[in-house]
C-alpha cells in the first residue's frame, strides 16, 4: 500500500474567487426572494441587474418604459424598492456589484441609505458600481448625459467613495462589452485602458483627491472582462491587461506600490458566442472561458458570473442559473486547480503572444491619445466606427464558414433536444402585469412618500439643490443623497440633471464603417444586390430604402447595426436613427423618409407590446404596403403572435446570414407591393 502524504507536505490551497450571479427581473420582492435562494446555495456574492428604465434614468411610467419594466433586470424606482430588494440581506457583510452606469451615482447612494438604515458602518460596504460609460456609448446603450457630465458624474463618485466608502470599488471599466460588440483582443484591452486613463486624468486634475491619495483611487479602480472561447488567446489578454496596467498607473501616475498597481478584475464569460441553435453547446463553451480566467494564477479573476446555457432563447429560470454556479464550483471545490502556482510561468509560445498583444495594444492606445483621449474618440466617432468594422468582419467570417460555430454553420445535424422539447418552459418569462403593478406602486409612493411611517421631506427642495449642485462644480453625490432620503424617484433624479447636462445621441458608426463583405462578382451579396436594384427599378424609384429601428430602451444594437451596414452594402438607402426611439418616432421616420420596410430590432423582450404598436400605426397612417420585419431574442410563441398580427418576418439569433436576411427583406418588399417574385441567377 502507498503511504498517505504527510499533512505538512500539502500544498495551501489559494482561496476561490467570488462567485456570482448577475440575477434581477420582476420586482424588487421577487429578486430580493432570488437573491436569498442563491446565497443558500453557496453563491458567495450578489450581482445585481437593473432594468432598462433604472439604468437609463426613467420612472416605470414613462413612455419610453413601455414593455421593459423588470424584464432585464430589477426595476428600483426609489428608497422603498431598494430596502425591499435586500430586505434580511445584511449589506455590511455582503459584497454586491450593480451593472448600472449612466445612474450609478443614484442607485449608490439608495444602497448606502438602505446600508445606513439597517445600521450598517458605511467604511465596511463592499462591492462595485460598474459606471463605466464610455463602452455604453459604444456598445450598450445605456448612457444618458454628454460625456463631458457623464465622467463629472463618475469622477464625483470615485472621490467620494475614497472618502467615505474606501472598500467600495467607484467604478468597474468595462471591456465586456466591447468584445460582445465586435472588439478585438487589442481593442478590447486598449480602449478599456484609454477610458481608466481618461477617468484617472480626470480625477487627479479635479483637485478633489490630494496627489498622495491617488494609489487609494488606482487601487479602487476594477474591470470587469470578457472572456470568450479562444480561451488561450483570452488567458494571454489577461496577462497583457495586467502588465498594460502595471506600467499605466507606474509610469503615468507614479503609483509606487505595488499591491495599488495590481489588476483587478472580475469577469462575466461570452454571452455573445452562446447560440440558440442546439443550445446545450453552450455549456461546454461556458466551461472553456471560464477557463480563460481561472487557470492561469497570476491573471486570475477576482470574482466570476458564468451566463447559462439558455440565454439566446430567454431569461434564464433560477435552476439554469443554479447550473452555472455549480460549473464554478467543481473547479473551485473538486479539481486541484488552486493547489498550484502560475502553471503558465515560463512557457515561451504564452509570453509570445502576451508581448505583441501588449505592444499593438500600447500602439492602438497611443493613437487614441494623440485624437485627444477616449472622451474625444467617442464624440468623433472613430471607436463606434472601429467596432462596428471590427464586428461586420467577424460576422462575414461566420457566414463564409471561416469562423465555425458548431450547431450554426458547422455540424448541424442533430438530435431532438430534451432540454428544449418544450420551448415555452425552457425559459423564463415575466408576467406582463409586473409592469401595471409596478406602475402602481410607484404611484403609491409619490402619492405616500411624506407621510407615515417614512416622513420623507418634500422632494423638490432636494432636487432643486441637485439642479444647483449641477450648475456648479460641487461634488454631487451629497445632493444626491439628499434626493434619496427625500423619497425621490428615479426619473425625477436623472429629470434634473437633463434639466442641466441635456442628453446625448451616441455616433452610430453605421455610415462610416467601412464594406466588410465586397459586392464580389457570382457572391450571394452580388446577387442580393442585384435584386434590390431589379425591385427598386420595379417600383420607378432611384434606391429601395429601409428603416431600422430600435423602439424602447434597449441598447444593444450590434445586431441592428451589422443589419444596416450589409443593406448599405447591397445597394439600399438606410435610415438609422440610433437607440430609443418611441413607436410614434419610428413611425414618423417611415413616412417621411418613404421607406420601403421597417427593420426592429429588439433583445429585451418588449417587443410582444412594440412592435405591434409600430404595425398599427402604420395601418392608421394608411401605409399597409410597407412591410415590418423584428429581429431579436423572441421566443418561438412570440415569433407566432408577431406573425399573426401582421409581421412580415421574424428573425432570431439562430438566423446568422445576414445577406440572407436582406434577400429575404428584398422578397418581403415585393410581396407588398404585389411585384411578381423574382429571381437572380448568382
Amino acid at each position: 500500500m502507498t503511504e498517505r502524504q504527510p499533512a505538512e507536505n500539502k500544498r495551501e490551497k489559494d482561496r476561490p474567487w467570488l462567485m456570482r450571479t448577475y440575477a434581477g427581473h420582476s420586482t424588487a420582492e421577487a429578486s430580493n426572494e432570488l437573491y436569498r435562494r442563491n446565497l443558500a446555495k453557496g453563491q458567495t456574492g450578489l450581482s445585481v441587474a437593473f432594468d432598462l428604465p433604472t439604468q437609463t434614468g426613467y420612472d416605470p411610467d414613462h413612455i419610453l418604459a413601455r414593455g421593459e419594466v423588470g424584464r432585464v433586470g430589477v426595476p428600483v424606482s426609489h428608497l422603498g424598492d431598494m430596502r425591499r430588494l435586500f430586505q434580511d440581506i445584511p449589506l455590511e457583510q455582503m459584497n454586491t456589484s450593480m451593472t448600472i452606469n449612466a445612474t450609478a451615482m443614484w442607485l449608490l447612494a439608495l444602497y448606502q441609505v438602505v446600508a445606513e438604515e439597517q445600521g450598517a458602518d458605511i467604511t465596511r460596504l463592499q462591492g462595485t458600481t460598474q459606471n463605466d460609460i464610455v463602452k455604453e456609448y459604444l456598445s450598450r446603450g445605456t448612457h444618458v448625459f454628454p460625456p463631458g457630465p457623464s465622467l463629472r458624474l463618475t469622477t464625483d463618485m470615485i472621490a467620494y467613495t475614497v472618502s467615505h466608502i474606501p472598500k467600495w470599488n467607484p467604478i468597474n471599466i468595462c471591456s465586456y462589452h466591447l468584445q460582445e460588440a465586435g472588439a478585438t483582443p487589442v481593442q478590447e484591452i486598449a480602449y478599456a485602458m484609454s477610458t481608466a486613463i481618461a477617468v484617472l486624468d480626470a480625477v487627479r486634475d479635479s483637485g478633489q483627491v490630494p496627489p498622495e491619495r491617488m494609489g487609494d483611487v488606482v487601487a479602487r479602480i476594477s474591470f470587469f472582462v470578457n472572456a470568450g472561447v479562444r480561451f488561450v488567446e483570452e488567458m494571454c489578454k489577461m496577462r497583457a491587461f495586467g502588465r498594460i496596467w502595471d506600467e499605466v498607473t507606474r509610469e503615468r501616475y507614479g503609483i509606487e506600490s505595488p499591491k495599488q498597481r495590481r489588476f483587478r478584475y472580475g469577469v462575466q464569460v461570452n454571452s455573445l458566442g452562446l447560440t440558440e441553435a442546439q443550445p446545450e453547446n453552450n455549456v461546454q463553451r461556458i466551461v472553456l472561458e471560464m477557463l480563460a480566467v481561472t487557470l492561469s494564477k497570476d491573471a486570475r479573476a477576482r470574482a466570476v458570473q458564468l451566463p447559462a446555457w439558455n440565454e439566446a432563447l430567454g431569461l434564464p429560470r433560477p435552476w439554469d442559473q443554479q447550473w452555472s454556479l455549480r460549473i464554478q464550483q467543481v473547479l473551485a471545490y473538486e479539481s486541484d486547480l488552486l493547489e498550484y502556482e502560475d502553471i503558465f510561468e515560463g512557457s515561451k509560445v504564452i509570453e509570445t503572444k502576451v508581448d505583441q498583444l501588449v505592444a499593438d495594444a500600447f500602439e492602438e492606445i497611443g493613437r487614441i491619445q494623440e485624437m485627444g483621449g477616449a472622451m474625444a474618440a467617442v464624440e468623433s466617432g472613430y471607436l463606434k466606427s472601429q467596432l462596428v468594422s471590427s464586428h461586420a468582419e467577424r460576422r462575414a467570417r461566420i457566414e463564409s464558414g471561416e469562423e465555425k460555430i458548431i450547431g450554426v454553420n458547422a455540424f448541424e445535424g442533430t438530435e431532438p433536444n430534451p432540454l428544449t422539447a418544450d420551448l415555452d418552459t425552457a425559459i423564463q418569462t415575466v408576467d406582463p402585469a409586473v409592469e401595471a403593478r409596478v406602475i402602481g406602486a410607484l404611484q403609491h409612493w409619490r402619492d405616500t412618500r411624506y407621510q407615515p411611517p417614512f416622513n420623507h421631506p418634500r422632494p423638490c427642495k432636494a432636487l432643486e439643490r441637485l439642479k444647483e449642485a449641477a450648475r456648479g462644480t460641487e461634488n454631487l453625490m451629497e445632493a444626491t443623497l439628499e434626493c434619496a432620503r427625500a423619497g425621490v424617484t428615479t426619473g425625477e433624479w436623472a429629470g434634473a440633471l437633463r434639466e442641466v447636462f441635456g442628453e446625448y445621441r451616441a455616433p452610430t458608426g453605421v455610415s462610416s464603417a467601412p464594406v466588410a463583405v465586397p459586392v464580389e462578382a457570382g457572391s450571394a451579396l452580388a446577387g442580393v444586390r442585384a435584386r434590390v436594384d431589379a425591385t427598386a427599378r420595379d417600383l420607378g424609384v432611384g434606391k429601395l430604402r429601409f428603416l431600422v429601428g430600435k423602439p424602447g430602451l434597449d441598447g444593444h444594437s450590434n445586431g441592428a447595426e451589422q443589419i444596416a451596414v450589409r443593406a448599405r452594402d447591397a445597394g439600399f438607402e438606410v435610415v438609422y436613427q440610433g437607440i430609443r426611439l418611441t413607436p410614434e418616432q419610428i413611425v414618423d421616420a417611415a413616412l417621411a423618409e418613404d421607406v420601403h420596410a421597417v427593420g426592429l430590432s429588439i433583445l429585451s423582450g418588449s417587443h410582444a407590446q412594440l412592435v405591434p404598436d409600430v404595425l398599427q400605426r402604420l395601418r392608421v397612417a394608411g401605409a399597409t404596403d410597407i412591410p415590418v420585419i423584428a429581429g431579436g431574442i423572441i421566443p418561438n410563441g412570440d415569433a407566432e403572435q408577431l406573425r399573426a398580427a401582421g409581421v412580415a418576418a421574424v428573425f432570431t439569433p439562430k438566423d446568422f446570414d445576414i445577406t440572407g436576411i436582406i434577400g429575404a427583406i428584398v422578397d418581403e418588399i415585393r410581396k407588398a407591393n404585389k411585384l411578381d417574385p423574382l429571381e437572380v441567377p448568382a
